[in-house]
């Protein structure tokens, strides 16, 4: 059954796969941001489909209106200031990513008999450092983040659990890590996109880390996995917080894949340097509750990616 879906962020990278996404399943998406540029829905093919609401998640009164209005019933949280952003501009991180939060559950509990689930953007960023775990992080062991980001998302979990256990706002939240794929942003983790964008236009790339592993997840896995947080019956879930993950693959595995899909590619490797977010997340809850099943592996992940790359630069396809 069709239904309407907000979703905050929708016109940036993981927002407009996630309204793609949502399209092709049927529902009706309004994205909901400060940015009314819709270049990323129409490279996806969906800008026509989408209804695009400029507003800010840090104006409650604009939320609740926007929620209103549209009739959705699902809200996909997703607008944040990531880590770079929020280390650069703490209190605006505080008003965007803390209160826009409470903003947003708080037009869920207002607009009770409307809106029936949020599903919104935890992180593997609320955990500690990976040298305080073991092979395998599951969604209790220690939440105890070393950057502003992270320490936000952690107080949105618990403010997520008392909305739950004390107005009846159904949500579920997700903790995926580093999501790449076409139309990323830069970042912090720029250079896992620079180590396939610049081979695949012809340009030489170096990239350090090569012995560590990184969860490698296809924006598009990720968007679904939103998808399937903001629809799954209450009944089905045995918790509210959800790790989900990708392939797991060292730099070094994934520099011989960008040099499979690419035989040319001048990407060249070290073990130089030490990555501070490389936990391997269990994500067998989210497979079990919310039928998350990875669609993309990395070759199929990066080919899609170089692909696209290749047909925008308008070079020859690999």
């Amino acid at each position: 059954m069709a239904e309407t879906v907000l979703v905050t962020g929708g016109t940036g990278f993981i927002g407009a796969y996630v309204a793609q996404d949502l399209v092709h399943a049927g529902h009706d998406v309004v994205a909901y941001d400060l940015s009314t540029d819709k270049t990323r829905l129409d490279k996806l093919g969906v800008a026509d489909d989408v209804r695009v609401i400029r507003g800010d998640v840090t104006d409650p009164t604009a939320v609740v209106r926007a929620v209103k209005e549209s009739g959705a019933t699902r809200i996909i949280h997703l607008a944040a200031l990531l880590t770079t952003a929020a280390e650069a501009n703490p209190r605006a991180a505080m008003d965007v990513n803390i209160q826009g939060t409470n903003n947003v559950f708080e037009a869920a509990r207002t607009l009770s008999d409307q809106v029936e689930r949020v599903a919104w953007a935890s992180s593997a960023a609320a955990f500690a450092p990976p040298s305080n775990y073991g092979e395998w992080v599951t969604e209790d062991d220690l939440v105890y983040p070393d950057t502003l980001y992270g320490a936000t998302k952690v107080y949105n979990e618990h403010q997520a659990k008392v909305y739950l256990e004390e107005f009846g706002v159904s949500h579920v939240a997700l903790r995926p890590t580093v999501a790449y794929g076409p139309y990323r942003e830069t970042g912090g983790s720029a250079f896992l996109a620079q180590m396939i964008e610049r081979p695949a236009l012809g340009k030489s790339f170096a990239v350090e880390f090569g012995d560590q592993i990184i969860d490698w997840q296809y924006v598009r896995d990720i968007a679904q996995a939103f998808r399937l947080a903001a629809f799954a019956p209450d009944e089905d879930l045995t918790q509210r917080v959800y790790n989900v993950r990708g392939e797991l693959a060292t730099i070094r595995e994934a520099a011989e894949v960008v040099k499979k899909v690419i035989p040319e590619a001048d990407l060249s490797v070290s073990d130089e340097g030490e990555l501070p977010w490389t936990q391997v997340l269990d994500m067998t809850k989210a497979q079990q509750d919310l039928g998350y099943v990875p669609e993309y592996d990395l070759e199929t992940g990066i080919r899609e990616y170089v692909k696209v790359l290749r047909e925008e630069a308008g070079l020859e396809p690999l």
